[in-house]
C-alpha cells in the first residue's frame, strides 16, 4: 500500500511562529497544517499520516511535553522536533529521552529547520516501512497451523527431524514436509534466517504438550 505524502504539523500558540514554520515547509514543497494547540492536534491525529511534527513547548492547557507523553501512550511513530525559544536543558534532556527527533532553539534558520524536518520525515519513513514488514511478518506467521506451530517449535529448540518425528509421532518425510511449508509461509531462506525472525517478533511457540526439550 502506497503510503500518503508526508505532513509538517505545527503546533504553537503563537501566531508569527506558526506562519514562518509554514512558509519555511511550502519553500521546499511540503504540506503543512498549522494547528494552535497540542488538543487540536489530537483530534486530527491519523497514525498511518505520515510525517513530522514541530512543536512549542510550553503551550497553555497541555504543553509539549504532555503532547508527547500523550503520544507515547498511543504508539504514535510521527518524529517530533521541539522548537521552542526557552533553552531549559533539563526539559530538552527528558523530552529526548522520551523520544523525541531534537530539540531546536528559537530563532532558527529556515536552512537549518528544513534540514532537520527533511531528516525526520526520512526518520518516519524508515521506522513505518520497518513497522510495515514485522506486521507482514507476523500475518505470515499466523497462517501456521498448529501442528506446523509445533514443528517450528521444536525446530527452534534444535531437534533433528528424526528427533521431531519422534517426539511428533510423524514419520521423517511428514516432519520434512511440514519444515518446507513453514519456510515457505514465512518467507524464510534458511533454518537461521526463520529462528532469528520468530525470535524477533517474540513468536516462540510453546513446546508441543507432552513433548520433551530434553
Amino acid at each position: 500500500m502506497k503510503l500518503a505524502a508526508p505532513v509538517v504539523y505545527v503546533i504553537d500558540d503563537d501566531d508569527i511562529s506558526r506562519k514562518f514554520f509554514a512558509a519555511v515547509a511550502s519553500s521546499v514543497s511540503l504540506a503543512c497544517v498549522c494547528l494552535e494547540s497540542a488538543a487540536a492536534f489530537l483530534q486530527i491525529y491519523d497514525h498511518e499520516q505520515p510525517g513530522c511534527v514541530l512543536l512549542d513547548l510550553q503551550m497553555p492547557d497541555m504543553s509539549g511535553i504532555e503532547l508527547q507523553q500523550r503520544l507515547n501512550t498511543m504508539g504514535a511513530v510521527i518524529p517530533l522536533l521541539f522548537v521552542s525559544a526557552h533553552a531549559d536543558i533539563p526539559v530538552a534532556v527528558r523530552a529526548m529521552r522520551e523520544g523525541a527527533f531534537d530539540f531546536i532553539t528559537k530563532p532558527v534558520a529556515g536552512d537549518l529547520l528544513i534540514a532537520r524536518i527533511n531528516d525526520a520525515i526520512s526518520h518516519d519513513a524508515e521506522n513505518r516501512a520497518a513497522l510495515q514488514q514485522r506486521d507482514v511478518a507476523i500475518q505470515r506467521f499466523q497462517t501456521l497451523t498448529r501442528r506446523e506451530k509445533d514443528v517450528l517449535s521444536l525446530l527452534m529448540a534444535g531437534r533433528s527431524n528424526k528427533a521431531m518425528a519422534s517426539d511428533l509421532n510423524l514419520s521423517q518425510r511428514t516432519v520434512e514436509l511440514y519444515r518446507a511449508r513453514i519456510m515457505e509461509k514465512t518467507g524464510s531462506r534458511s533454518l537461521a534466517q526463520l529462528v532469528r525472525l520468530a525470535m524477533d517478533l517474540q513468536l516462540t511457540p510453546a513446546t508441543p504438550a507432552g513433548q520433551s526439550m530434553n
